[in-house]
């Protein structure tokens, strides 16, 4: 069948290459019996590629079923996968019948295969193996005739080198593996699927399909889409629903975009952030780089006043080419220790041996009525702060909102939040 056709049978939209190559290989695969594995995230559609497999395959007259592995509990998928006997356990007042035994001559979709536990995947194992099974207490073998197709959003690999997953049924069920991409790898795809989405809501509640302007394009492009299709098509749903007015625009769109943190926030000691050690905003950020930086100033005031009041330490700053600093230091110290006024005498500092302060270091004459110097609080208005460096930011890239973004580490779309809510005009 073309590629083309199985798009219109099963409703998929998009032209990506690494679509069309996972589209590709699941028709190729489906005229066989071979085991297939579908990777992928979650909400990026793997059901479909099994029921293109089936549908595709000899057994599309057979029964299929999808199983969810991860939505049942581990005491029961035994039961439910190979059936089990009349007082197996409490509460088995009958005999039963598992899918593989009900499903046979068909297709099972196993869901989240990553889910399941040891025991039954060793189970599992057996039967892609011999094609034979046991009934939970039972004793008799049976034999089913089923083809497995499994699906995952976890890397099976490394759960083999955790110890969570069986490295032989890996390698039995990825014989062939089909890959599914991510809506953020297939950019182009997202205004299709939108607009396929919006027009099919539109008949169901009986409106007109909303309509979306160049920034709310945009927005919707560069958004990261974490829940993959699924995700574009419930906020799909939401804007069709909630939309006050036909044509959408940027600020409307940002109100139905949730908003994602930054993994590369800073850690901070606990107790400070939310529970995983992570900043709540930027402007925490902010604050935090700020408070940092002025402790450093205040530590590095500190210790060079030490320095020019005790020479017996100025050796060690001499090892780091420390004289003219100094020198410059204690001028602009001598400056800032003026006192107000004519009531009161300025210090006094001895000359230095022009040879450098190896020799002879300045040391600082008080008096005795000299007040008290106090350090005055620098101001450390955050929204002032972070209005600047957005400023700073945009005019350092020419307006150049990514770049800009890139460079105060903050997502595009939270800067042009910022841009609004400041007002900052580009």
């Amino acid at each position: 069948m073309e590629l083309q056709s199985i798009k219109n049978r099963f409703g998929i939209i998009g032209n990506a290459p690494a679509l069309n190559h996972a589209l590709n290989t699941a028709a190729q695969v489906a005229a066989t019996d071979l085991t297939v594995l579908i990777v992928g995230e979650s909400g990026v559609g793997k059901e479909v590629f099994s029921q293109i497999i089936h549908s595709l395959s000899a057994r599309k007259h057979n029964p299929f079923i999808a199983v969810n592995c991860g939505a049942i509990p581990e005491g029961t998928i035994d039961s439910e996968l190979f059936g089990h006997e009349k007082g197996a356990f409490t509460g088995a007042v009958d005999s039963r019948k598992g899918y593989f035994e009900t499903v046979n001559g068909g297709t099972i979709f196993l869901d989240e295969i990553g889910e399941m536990p040891l025991g039954t995947q060793a189970r599992l194992l057996r039967v892609l193996e011999t094609g034979e099974f046991i009934r939970v207490g039972s004793s008799k073998v049976q034999k089913t005739d089923v083809r497995v197709i499994a699906a995952t959003n976890r890397e099976l690999l490394e759960f083999t080198q955790k110890g969570r997953f069986r490295e032989d049924l890996y390698y039995r069920l990825s014989t062939v593996p089909i890959r599914v991409p991510s809506l953020r790898d297939r950019k182009d795809d997202v205004l299709l699927l939108f607009r396929k989405f919006v027009v099919d809501f539109a008949e169901r509640y009986k409106t007109l399909p909303v309509q979306l302007d160049e920034e709310a394009r945009h927005l919707l492009l560069q958004y990261t889409w974490p829940g993959n299709v699924r995700e574009l098509k419930n906020i799909a749903e939401q804007i069709s629903v909630l939309s006050p007015q036909q044509q959408v625009n940027g600020r409307e769109m940002l109100a139905f975009l949730p908003e994602k943190k930054d993994n590369r926030m800073l850690a901070i000691s606990p107790g400070q952030g939310n529970v995983n050690g992570e900043f709540a905003n930027e402007r925490e950020i902010l604050y935090k780089l700020f408070f940092d930086m002025k402790k450093d100033v205040t530590e590095l005031k500190k210790m060079f006043l030490e320095v020019l009041q005790n020479p017996s330490l100025a050796g060690a700053a001499a090892h780091f080419g420390a004289d003219g600093f100094l020198k410059d230091f204690a001028a602009g110290t001598e400056a800032n220790l003026a006192p107000v006024g004519n009531n009161h005498s300025a210090p006094t500092i001895l000359p230095n041996n022009s040879s450098g302060l190896s020799h002879q270091q300045p040391v600082l004459l008080h008096d005795n009525n000299i007040q008290t110097h106090e350090e005055i609080e620098e101001s450390l208005n955050i929204m002032d702060k972070e209005k600047e460096l957005i400023v700073k930011a945009l005019k350092k890239h020419k307006g150049k909102r990514k770049d800009a973004a890139l460079d105060l580490g903050i997502s595009e779309r939270t800067l042009y939040r910022k841009l609004k809510e400041y007002d900052i005009e580009e």
